[in-house]
């Protein structure tokens, strides 16, 4: 993980929208060190090319929404969330609609999808943005705050006045392996009432039991059940996952949410980079055989470490 990443070999995907409900075609390209993650949204008589960074969020009341130039690329998160935990710093991203396919409701099938393409290693070492004091955002019962850390982990709790999810917590510290088994598949959720309404607004219109939980008043209503007893906690933490790769570096720190979701997740990145007197950017070293060295720098506040 010392060194940039992309994709060895390019991708093809297609899938539904969760809100458009249209057919949705995206190639995964590789891109050179210091490109980022780029979407490239193909219209008609043009292509705008809107960087996967927390500037060029415009909507996070459903989903988180890049734009740039009146176009928008929504639904980002669980793409997102894949190349974070994979080790993929660099990529161009071809789409033709609106938003990015919900697949199933999950980032497993990204996962799948980039462990078939391969990682490639690249010669630029990666930049890792290291927490060096607390910050915090609290809105009325929501919250999310992060701490300095020697990894990247992430506490997230969620309750719910209902008997299908009532509260969940759960921590994990992020790695490829960690995300693929226990993150990854954990699948959007909503409840049925909610769903109803948006449909009836022209929203959710290619939402399903195929590629989300729906809730009922004391029931799942997919037949299939639940692929975690927690899953919509983690599934919350996949968001989060998503949502602070818009920081534009990997993250040395762990945050801590309670009923959290992409707005305050959006408003605590654009806390960290505003701050930067309380977090610093590193790079690791490597020895002439290139063994990583992975002591971590003196700077971290001790009583701080998780």
């Amino acid at each position: 993980m010392i060194f940039q990443c992309t994709i060895a070999h390019p991708v093809l995907i297609s899938g539904i929208g969760l809100h458009c409900g249209e057919r949705i075609n995206m190639a995964l390209r590789p891109a050179e060190s210091g490109t980022g993650i780029v979407f490239h949204r193909k219209l008609t008589d043009r292509t705008v090319s809107i960087e996967a960074h927390s500037s060029r969020v415009v909507d996070t009341r459903l989903a988180t929404v890049l734009g740039k130039s009146g176009v928008t690329v929504s639904t980002v998160e669980h793409l997102l969330a894949a190349l974070c935990a994979l080790g993929i710093d660099n990529l161009h991203i071809d789409i033709d609609g609106p938003e990015v396919p919900v697949l199933d409701g999950s980032a497993a099938p990204f996962v799948d999808l980039l462990q078939n393409a391969g990682v490639r290693r690249l010669k630029r070492a990666r930049r890792f943005l290291a927490v060096r004091r607390p910050m915090s955002i609290v809105d009325g019962d929501k919250r999310v705050s992060i701490i300095p850390s020697r990894f990247f982990r992430i506490s997230f709790e969620i309750a719910f006045n209902h008997p299908c999810i009532s509260h969940q917590e759960r921590t994990i510290k992020l790695s490829p392996e960690t995300f693929s088994k226990e993150i990854a598949p954990a699948r959007t959720f909503g409840f049925l009432k909610e769903v109803e309404f948006l449909k009836a607004n022209g929203l959710a219109r290619g939402g399903s039991l195929e590629n989300a939980i729906v809730i009922g008043e004391d029931s799942i209503l997919n037949p299939e059940g639940l692929r975690f007893h927690d899953e919509f906690v983690r599934h919350k933490i996949l968001d989060s996952i998503g949502d602070f790769s818009l920081l534009g570096y990997p993250i040395l720190g762990h945050i801590k949410a309670s009923r959290a979701g992409h707005d305050l997740n959006h408003r605590m990145v654009e806390q960290i980079l505003a701050s930067p007197e309380c977090w610093k950017l590193v790079e690791f070293t490597v020895d002439d055989s290139e063994h990583p060295q992975t002591s971590i720098p003196a700077f971290f506040p001790e009583p701080a470490l998780t």
